[in-house]
């Protein structure tokens, strides 16, 4: 079994914690959403979403099982949010994940 697909952007804010809530409290109307502190996951078109409330920056994780999976989880993260901060011109960026891969903690 191979391991999940990867993606990670970093959307610099100072308002990160209202448009992490935003976001989850929009696309919780279409899947459930897990939240421990500062960190909420859940299940999006074969994938992983994981939103991140961060000092100034709000992250988000996309982990899939193939690409088709991860662009979706992409497409679905990233295109909300940039919707949300249209007037800040949020511009969500995706790149491998650094932290793929090594056990969390």
């Amino acid at each position: 079994m191979s391991a999940p697909q990867t993606a990670r952007a970093d959307v610099p804010t100072d308002a990160a914690a209202r448009y992490g809530k935003q976001l989850v409290a929009h696309l919780g109307r279409k899947v459930e959403w897990t939240t421990e502190g500062p960190v909420s996951t859940a299940a999006i078109g074969g994938g992983t979403g994981i939103i991140e409330v961060g000092d100034g920056v709000l992250t988000l994780r996309a982990q899939a099982p193939d690409t088709e999976a991860l662009e979706r989880v992409q497409d679905v993260l990233g295109r909300h949010l940039e919707r949300f901060g249209q007037r800040n011109e949020f511009v969500v960026t995706w790149a491998v994940d650094p932290s793929a891969g090594r056990p969390a903690g």
